[in-house]
């Protein structure tokens, strides 16, 4: 028996904006340009470390707008297992959305919160740097799923992610 059997490949909850850039054409705009580069860098070479995973949530958000670009990142989200949204993970996100650590018009972002959470996933991989991988969020987000009994997930981006740990 190795070692190796012991050891688990974390989870990575794969949030709305990482199929958006990685399918969309590339942007003129510099800083979301490198963005897409770092999430295609990401995803194609060190997603395999993860175990991915992601939800309806997700899912929906992806489906909206542009027909022909939802098809693209839906076609992303293809092979990725949802996780479910249970009692908990609303009521979390309602009191993440109460306490006002995320406001009402992004109250999504709460629930992308709440399932990895609850799921126990790691890492929350999002390039939502207003809401959701915003280091003056992060006490607040840590302190109310505390108050569930629950760890935060590290909210990260894919350029958190890049490299082997050596």
């Amino acid at each position: 028996m190795g070692f190796s059997q012991f050891l688990r490949v974390p989870k990575a909850y794969i949030e709305t904006t990482i199929p958006s850039l990685y399918t969309s054409p590339p942007s003129s705009r510099p800083i979301e340009l490198a963005r897409q580069n770092l999430t295609k860098l990401w995803w194609d070479n060190y997603s395999h470390e993860f175990e991915l995973v992601s939800s309806l949530s997700v899912e929906d958000e992806c489906s909206m707008g542009d027909p022909e670009k939802a098809k693209a990142r839906l076609a992303f989200l293809r092979d990725i297992p949802y996780l479910e949204i249970t009692p908990k993970v609303i009521e979390i996100a309602s009191e993440i959305v109460e306490r006002q650590i995320i406001p009402l018009k992004a109250a999504e972002d709460a629930v992308h919160i709440a399932i990895a959470s609850v799921h126990e996933v790691e890492y929350l991989v999002t390039w939502n740097c207003k809401h959701l991988a915003n280091p003056r969020n992060w006490r607040r987000i840590s302190d109310c799923l505390a108050s569930f009994g629950y760890r935060a997930s590290v909210i990260c981006t894919p350029e958190d992610l890049v490299g082997d740990g050596e």
